[in-house]
């Protein structure tokens, strides 16, 4: 995953099944002038019952997506 820290680039939220959209719109009210780049991935979930090493793969892979 590169990280390049910009004020231009979006900020990306990963909402995992529960409380992501909730963020996503405090985060615009907090940032208005902000881009945001969100993905729920509904595919998945729950994420509650899978192994903790599967979570992670798929938070990086998001991650790296966003």
């Amino acid at each position: 995953m590169t990280r390049t820290p910009s004020l231009n680039r979006p900020i990306g939220v990963f909402d995992s099944g529960v409380g992501g959209l909730t963020v996503l719109q405090a985060l615009r009210r907090r940032l208005p002038h902000r881009d945001f780049a969100y993905l729920g991935d509904t595919a998945r979930v729950p994420y509650g019952r899978k192994p903790p090493q599967m979570v992670v793969e798929f938070a990086v892979g998001i991650a790296d997506f966003l």
